[in-house]
């Protein structure tokens, strides 16, 4: 199964990006989406599991919840917008992976077992950060991740 991750757009959403997601199986969109057009576009391509980021608001944000489970392939991630704000220890309530995104810095880490995946953002340049997203490859109970460079 292949999962788009996509965060920080900021109300941005790029042909790249669109590209980049095109043959995902679901989206997972972690956080400060900007616009809820975004939100439309993503869902031409596959379901789309968001949550709410630190710039999301107004009446269109309040649907969006502040963390969310995803349920792949019976393996569970959970997602929310910072990290910081985790309060849970992913290991013992199960969770195979953390997507998260607003440092918009793109990061793989494993820790005790979990993927805490950051697919940086796709939104707006931002000081000398990429501008990018992430896929998942998820078989047999693997994760493999990549991230994928927009500005190429």
């Amino acid at each position: 199964m292949i999962v788009g991750v996509i965060s920080d757009t900021h109300g941005v959403i790029s042909k790249q990006a669109l590209e980049a997601l095109k043959g995902s199986q679901l989206i997972i969109h972690a956080g400060d989406v900007g616009d809820p057009r975004v939100i439309e576009r993503l869902e031409q391509i596959a379901p789309v599991y968001a949550v709410r980021g630190n710039t999301d608001r107004g009446r269109w944000a309040q649907g969006l919840p502040m963390t969310q489970v995803v349920e792949v392939q019976d393996m569970y991630f959970f997602v929310i917008h910072d990290i910081s704000m985790l309060d849970l220890d992913p290991k013992a309530a199960g969770f195979s992976a953390i997507i998260y995104g607003h440092s918009h810095v793109p990061k793989e880490e494993w820790k005790d077992g979990v993927l805490y995946f950051n697919p940086g953002s796709a939104g707006p340049k931002r000081f000398r950060l990429p501008i990018c997203l992430g896929r998942m490859e998820i078989t047999n109970g693997n994760i493999d991740v990549e991230i994928i460079d927009l500005e190429k």
